[in-house]
């Protein structure tokens, strides 16, 4: 893989677009990645592992941070584009987190949707062809081409120093974790756990095997009642060799007598079915002839409740019939209605206009009211000129207005502008002064904002050690109450199975008889037969209890993996705290209010100077304003005495023009106060004259349609057959009204029509004249039959339900002995294998897991890799070395030694120094970048990326360092360096500086000396 271009857009600390070209800082094989804390040096790395998996490293994908630069303008979006080479395969890869954006129409926000974009360069066309827009088969993809996760990537690509540091130090459990998530181990670690609990299972049931062969037993004997074969029953104990064979041979001929009993039972139900089929054919007859005998009664009945209802039913056909002939004349009475309406609102409208006239114009009419209206027009249309010069008098009153209030501003403007220029001198150097004193006070946030992150980690590591601390206690008190409850459930589990045992016995011994044999021994002696324990339990209570024991054993079980999750978390804030002090020491540990009261006071010197600093930039912008006003002031001034010399000679002329449109306004006006008022009260009469007349021409027209409706009513009620139009309209039924008396008239007419059906039905008549039906006699001989039927058909489903629970219980023996015999096979050798995987086999000499057999092997060769470059490093001196052995009470396998060629001896690597550790650790870093290489199938890892430490390194060792990091440009391979040692800026020529600023950072690619902005 290696790494062509970059481009970075509102991510991070970068306000705007930085492009980085790799190509260029690839080409010298060993670059630099450099600048101060929090410029942004990491949110570079950061954006090559978005762009390739989506996401930032896991310790920096903190939930709920956004990826979008602070210092990004709105609108523009937040967009990372990475350009590599994969094998043999030229990508570009554009991502978007989701991110707020303006609304198009409206204001405020709107999410927009993460977006992915993947394209490839095709070489013989010479452009870029689209591959996928999802995130998912993008993932994929990539995943795919690198054979890494993101966590690989991360590891073996970033190459953090740190973690490797902690590696070194770590115990076998910590090594193992780390290994763990690299090489993808779980699947050893279920086979272990699958094999536990194979061994389990079959264990369980070899022990239970012959309990539930002797328990079916048991149940066919007690099935197998009333039958000869059950008054000698199986003989023999758990474990003995003819055991099954005494169940199979007993099962056959209890089910033989039990097929006989089923035979002889299935007669005698085919008997009591025929004689109930004979009473039912009686009853049925007896109950029609009831049936009909009722049906002529309800007909008579019906019939004389008809007759009794026909004069009523007259009275609603005539009224119907007088309802449809009304229909007739309902349009013109709608008409006559409309008219009278309209004739009424027509009226009602003509007095109210004329109440609005004069009195001697109350009674004119419409013809009178318009010729008067037209001469009102041709008075008002007179106006028109004094109406233009009156407004031309306001707006030349209005004028001179304007003229005074501006000489007036112009006046406070000069007197304004005099009083500020008086004081220019001394406003200005208390400008520069705070100028001044905002640089100084950035300078000082600078050196804290370095201290105050560290601090703050330090601090969030010592609360979550606490926490974790009670959780850790909480933890060890559920396991313990979990291990009571566990071994609580297992004693009432055997105590439940001995006294159900027991329990077996007293059953047999009850179903003794002097002088019969037993069914145990075969002894018609019974000297000291089992008594009847009180509280016997059967399988069900067994089996419960069994199932709570279980349960208590998972409950225990989930209880030890949370406390060793919950150990190793406090474990790491542990280290995490006191990695971050250099001088701590046994007893040192530091408090939390200790290191909130350094965290809280660097904060708030931080915060005073950041404030202050913060104010750079508006005290800057503040003697720039008052620069730009001394310079408007000034211009001001003398635009003010400008116009006041022109103004004059404007105010002459307008008092002039004035004078002669009061001599026209006089004409205008008349004896009115103004022209407006005059010209208003002209359009008041002539609006008043024309309502009116719409009004009276409006009344007559209504008189007259009201007269025609009243003739056209009249002649439709007397074709209609109705005296008066009154009476016409009496007789007019609404719809549901009609609807009413059409249902009752129907309803009548069809009881009579069923009525005469039902006394018509030959068989009604023909029963009406027979004697009365007896339903109740032949009932009970039903009711009689029925009970015999059901007698023999119990008689049968017992017969039935025996045979049948033989032949299950039999087939259930027979399962039950042909499964047993490959049980214990299967339980040897589950159990073998078990105990191999997890170590505790004494075959599996040094008593190592499966899990750790693997990841010991990967160790092996991570620390084979390492130990060419640490000899390389150390100048011949340190090798690392894998070892198998146990320390103390902890696994095997995972040991890392590191030996000293000086001395001969073979140490621990938590021995060694500050200088020492980092390029050991580094070593090991660029070791397991290689397996894990090899292990993702050989991607080439043509860019690679070293983190902080080298400032731990002598003069000396940083050569020896630099060398072997510069033997990794073999075959075209580039290494960049991510420090703050300025060592290595006179060292490394080829250099990315990334430099912070109020507009957000931005990058510096140097090759030579020279220098190009990102």
């Amino acid at each position: 893989m290696r790494l062509h271009r970059l481009e970075i857009t509102a991510f991070g600390p970068f306000g705007t677009t930085q492009r980085i070209d790799f190509d260029a800082l690839s080409s010298a094989g060993l670059f630099l990645l450099h600048g101060p804390t929090g410029a942004g040096k990491t949110s570079v790395l950061d954006a090559v592992c978005f762009a390739l998996y989506g996401s930032v490293p896991g310790v920096r994908q903190t939930p709920g941070a956004s990826l979008r630069s602070d210092h990004a303008p709105v609108g523009t979006y937040t967009e990372v584009l990475l350009e590599l080479t994969v094998g043999d395969r030229h990508l570009e890869i554009t991502r978007r987190p989701a991110q707020q954006r303006p609304k198009k129409r409206g204001g405020g926000f709107t999410t927009e949707k993460a977006q992915t974009w993947l394209r490839e360069y095709d070489a013989a066309t010479g452009e870029w062809a689209g591959l996928s827009r999802s995130h998912q088969e993008t993932g994929e993809e990539i995943t795919q081409l690198l054979g890494m996760s993101r966590e690989q990537f991360c590891q073996v690509v970033l190459l953090p120093q740190g973690d490797f540091a902690r590696f070194l130090r770590a115990d076998a459990e910590a090594r193992g974790k780390l290994l763990g998530r690299l090489f993808d181990t779980r699947r050893f670690a279920a086979v272990e756990e699958r094999l536990a609990e194979l061994r389990r299972t079959a264990q369980q049931q070899v022990e239970d095997g012959d309990a539930r062969l002797l328990a079916l037993a048991h149940r066919m004997a007690q099935a197998a009642g009333g039958l000869d074969s059950a008054r000698t029953p199986v003989e023999g104990r758990p474990g003995d060799p003819g055991l099954a064979d005494s169940v199979l041979t007993w099962a056959a001929v209890a089910r033989t007598e039990a097929r006989e009993a089923l035979d002889i039972a299935d007669v005698r139900l085919a008997a009591a079915e025929a004689a109930r089929d004979a009473a039912r054919a009686a009853l049925d007859a007896e109950n029609d002839l009831a049936a009909r005998q009722a049906r002529h009664a309800d007909a008579l009945r019906r019939r004389e409740r008809l007759t009794e209802q026909a004069p009523e039913r007259d009275r609603l056909q005539d009224a119907l019939d007088r309802g449809l002939k009304a229909d007739r004349v309902a349009p013109a009475l709608g008409l006559r209605r409309d008219a009278e309406r309209e004739h009424a609102a027509a009226h009602t409208a003509r007095e109210r206009a004329r109440a609005l006239l004069p009195p001697d114009l109350a009674e004119a009419g419409a013809e009178h009211l318009s010729a008067l209206e037209h001469r009102l027009r041709e008075e008002l249309g007179g106006l028109d000129a004094a109406r233009r010069a009156e407004r031309r008098a306001a707006a030349v009153a209005e004028e001179r207005a304007v003229l005074a209030r501006e000489a007036r501003a112009d006046e406070d403007a000069l007197r304004d502008a005099a009083d500020w220029l008086a004081g220019w001198e001394a406003r200005r150097t208390a400008l520069a002064e705070r100028v001044e004193a905002a640089r100084d006070a950035a300078a000082r946030a600078e050196h804290l904002a370095g201290r105050l992150d560290p601090a703050r980690r330090r601090l969030a590591a010592a609360r979550r050690r606490d926490s974790l601390a009670q959780d850790v206690r909480a933890a060890e008190t559920r396991l313990a109450e979990a291990r009571e409850r566990r071994n609580a459930a297992h004693e009432s589990w055997l105590d439940v199975k001995s006294r159900r045992l027991e329990g077996i016995a007293a059953e047999l011994a009850a179903a003794l008889t002097p002088g019969d044999p037993c069914q145990v021994c075969g002894s018609t002696d019974h000297p000291a037969p089992a008594r009847t324990i009180a509280g016997h339990v059967d399988r069900a209570t067994e089996d419960a209890a069994y199932a709570a024991y279980a349960r208590a054993e998972e409950a225990r079980t989930a209880a030890e993996r949370e406390l060793a999750v919950t150990r190793e978390s406090w474990s790491a804030a542990r280290t995490e705290v006191l990695a971050g002090l250099e001088t701590a020491g046994p007893g040192a540990e530091p408090t939390v209010r200790e290191l909130a009261a350094e965290a809280e006071g660097m904060a708030r010197l931080h915060a005073e100077a950041h404030a202050l600093a913060g104010q750079t930039h508006g005290a800057r912008e503040a003697l720039a304003r008052a620069e730009r006003e001394h310079e408007e002031r000034v211009g001001a001034q003398r635009e003010a005495e400008r116009r006041v010399a022109a103004r004059t000679s404007r105010r002459e002329a307008l008092e002039r023009e004035q004078s002669a449109l009061d001599e026209e306004l006089a004409r205008g006006r008349g004896a009115f106060a103004g022209v407006a008022e005059h010209a208003t009260r002209l359009e008041r009469r002539i609006a008043l004259l024309v309502d009116a007349a719409g009004a009276v021409r409006t009344a007559e027209l209504a008189a007259r349609r009201l007269k025609e409706a009243d003739d056209r009513l009249a002649d439709a009620a007397y074709r209609a057959g109705f005296a008066t139009p009154a009476e016409a309209a009496g007789a007019l039924l609404g719809e549901s009204e009609r609807r009413d008396l059409q249902r009752r008239v129907d309803a009548w007419r069809a009881e009579a029509a069923a009525v005469a059906d039902r006394l018509a039905e030959p068989g009604t008549a023909e029963a009406a004249a027979r004697p009365p039906a007896d339903p109740a006699a032949a009932a009970a001989a039903h009711t009689a039959a029925e009970r015999a039927l059901r007698e023999a058909d119990s008689a049968l489903a017992a017969a039935r339900e025996r045979a049948a629970g033989l032949a299950g219980l039999s087939r259930q023996a027979a399962a039950e002995v042909r499964r047993l015999g490959p049980l214990r096979e299967e339980y040897d050798r589950v159990a073998r294998l078990a105990a191999l995987t997890a170590g505790t086999s004494a075959e599996n000499e040094r008593r190592m897991r499966l899990e750790s057999y693997v990841l010991a092997a990967r160790l092996e060769q991570v620390a084979a890799a390492a130990s060419a470059r640490l000899q390389r490093m150390s100048s011949g001196r340190y090798t690392l070395v894998h070892s198998d052995a146990r320390s103390g009470g902890k696994r095997s396998g995972l040991g890392l030694h590191v030996v000293d060629a000086w001395t001969g001896n073979e140490r621990d690597t938590a021995t060694l120094s500050g200088g020492e550790t980092f390029f050991a650790s580094l070593a090991l870093a660029l070791g397991l970048a290689d397996v894990v290489t090899d292990e993702a199938g050989g991607v080439r890892l043509d860019t690679l990326f070293i983190d902080e430490g080298f400032g731990s390194l002598d003069e000396q060792t940083l050569d020896e360092v630099l060398d072997v990091l510069d033997s990794l440009r073999e075959r075209d391979r580039s290494v960049g360096i991510v420090s703050h040692v300025g060592d290595l800026r006179r060292r490394i020529p080829a250099q990315l500086e990334v430099v912070k600023g109020r507009q957000g950072s931005a990058v510096r690619l140097r090759t030579g000396g020279d220098a190009l902005s990102g």
